[in-house]
């Protein structure tokens, strides 16, 4: 994986130890995930993709479709580096930092029903996603995909991800990233006025958007410390003194 990494045709490459811990690290990140997904899987989970979807399902899917199109493009033109830049993209960020964290309200609330469908999500994304990364990394993705619920022996022999237009979900993905450019612009608002995640405060969300952030002020609440997030269409009603952030 590290001499993988950054690597292009041609090009003479510099050993590193901090490469080297930069892919331990990267390698125990999917297996933390993993182990968290299987600790809030039901028995009778499959990597399937349910009817019912929610908006932050939809962006996973379209981003996965995406990552599938590129690596198989990347490989078919020998850009190793490459592919394996985007692999990592999506697994740490999107999958691992954004996606994950999105759903695990849905997982731990049982009377939710859109529980399992985030457990079908999570399982399809993550099992294919290795299949990907085999090529770089054989033995934790075979590892993990076997602990998954899969078909077939081993992940060396199963079939190889395809591109799905059906998996393509324009809409969704540009509310899920307005929502997410506007948590992380909180996030890092807090982080140079130096405001602990453990204190909250109330969110007011000024937009004329509403439809996209009132379906997502549940991750205002959970993913920027908010106390509770309105959504209006004026500024009536804020205080003076109020911190304001634009995106």
């Amino acid at each position: 994986f590290t001499l993988v990494t950054g690597n292009s045709p041609g090009n003479d490459m510099r050993y590193s130890d901090k490469k080297v811990e930069a892919s331990g690290n990267f390698a125990n990140k999917i297996w933390n995930a993993s182990r968290f997904m299987l600790m809030n899987l039901d028995d009778d989970t499959k990597p399937e993709i349910p009817e019912q979807l929610g908006g932050e399902d939809k962006w996973i899917l379209s981003k996965y479709n995406d990552v599938v199109k590129s690596v198989t493009e990347n490989l078919d033109k020998f850009e190793l580096g490459i592919a394996l830049s985007n692999l990592y993209d999506f697994i740490w960020e999107n999958f691992c930092d954004w996606y994950i964290e999105l759903v695990k309200p849905r997982l731990f609330d049982k009377e939710n029903p859109t529980g399992k469908t985030a457990q079908y999500v999570l399982t399809y994304v993550l099992s294919n996603t290795m299949k990907l990364l085999h090529p770089f990394m054989p033995f934790i993705t075979e590892e993990i995909w076997q602990h998954l619920p899969h078909e077939g022996e081993s992940i060396m022999i199963s079939e190889w991800p395809e591109y799905d237009e059906k998996l393509n979900f324009p809409k969704d993905v540009e509310s899920m990233e307005l929502i997410m450019q506007s948590i992380s612009a909180i996030r890092n608002r807090r982080a140079e006025m130096n405001v602990p995640p453990s204190k909250k405060a109330k969110v007011i969300i000024v937009t004329d958007k509403t439809d996209v952030f009132k379906q997502g002020t549940a991750f205002f609440e959970k993913l920027a410390s908010a106390s509770e997030a309105v959504v209006q269409t004026d500024k009536s009603g804020i205080s003076d003194n109020a911190v304001n952030v634009v995106v």
